[in-house]
């Protein structure tokens, strides 16, 4: 159901607020550069740090904007289950394609836990849902044979897995099998995960060269390999830059210098130090980015 190179994309801000002008001129950049979906209010969306007002506008603007040409998957995680239900059901009656369900971060529940979490949404919102599993920022992994369990409920059809664990990619596309959606949370890991039977990629470079990700898993499908190779060591120097710092602080500086966003974060994430700004620069002249 969902495949390719799906963006998680920035929420630009301007003077304190959500910059809806801006964001809707980001997705449409996306889509005229060959995005196959868009996920706002997720990790790189700063949605630890917007108001509950602002999570449900963002989704609404999002799909509003992009009028059903590419599937929007909602982020609409919480660490707490009743949150994210609510948050789930809003999206589903704004009419997103999908939601984007991160794994109950600090509380770190057992495996049961998380299946449960995850069951309780699923069996009260009629909309297709994909676990985040991102032990790095959650303080859990969703294992392999847990996913297999999910993945027997109806409505859940795949998984972001940003593990960093190649083995345990493969783990879940051997156990869950073909129908079920296996999306990298790292873009580095796109072109391995392709070839392996993955699905796509839920991308943070994409929101800066969308065509050259959208190409990369375009090349993969069509069976040319050499295209896809060159493209995943061509975009590999820029995706380092993009995580110098904590996403998404790199990737909205990154924005900026392209003249697509104002210079702003929320607090606690803030503006990048002047010698990492730099270095990002370096390699956005270098990829042909900006002068």
């Amino acid at each position: 159901m969902f495949k390719g190179a799906i963006v998680a994309i920035v929420t630009p801000f301007k003077d304190g607020k959500v910059d809806e002008d801006a964001l809707r001129k980001l997705i449409e950049f996306q889509i005229a550069n060959g995005t196959d979906g868009i996920v706002p209010c997720g990790t790189t969306g700063e949605s630890a740090t917007l108001t509950h007002e602002e999570h449900d506008r963002v989704i609404e603007i999002t799909i509003d904007a992009v009028k059903k040409r590419v599937p929007v998957i909602a982020g609409t995680g919480s660490n707490s289950t009743a949150e994210a239900l609510r948050l789930t059901k809003h999206a589903y009656e704004a009419g997103a394609d999908g939601a984007l369900i991160v794994c109950p971060y600090y509380n770190r529940p057992t495996q049961e836990g998380l299946y449960q979490h995850f069951k309780m949404i699923a069996e009260n919102v009629p909309i297709p849902i994909l676990p985040y599993n991102i032990p790095s920022r959650t303080g859990v992994n969703l294992l392999p044979e847990m996913v297999a369990k999910l993945a027997k409920i109806k409505n859940i059809v795949g998984i972001k897995e940003a593990s960093g664990s190649i083995k345990q990619m493969s783990d879940v596309i051997d156990l869950c099998g073909d129908d079920f959606a296996v999306l990298s949370g790292d873009d580095l890991f796109t072109l391995p995960l392709l070839a392996m039977g993955g699905s796509g990629i839920i991308s943070v470079i994409s929101n800066v060269v969308p065509a050259d990700m959208a190409g990369l898993v375009d090349a993969f499908v069509a069976g040319d390999l050499v295209a896809a190779k060159a493209l995943h060591h061509k975009m590999s120097p820029l995706i380092e830059a993009l995580f110098i710092e904590v996403n998404p602080t790199p990737v909205k500086a990154a924005l900026y210098l392209m003249g697509k966003i104002q210079y702003e974060y929320r607090l606690p994430l803030c503006k990048m130090s002047d010698a990492n700004l730099e270095k990002l620069r370096k390699v956005m002249v270098n990829y042909g980015l900006i002068k």
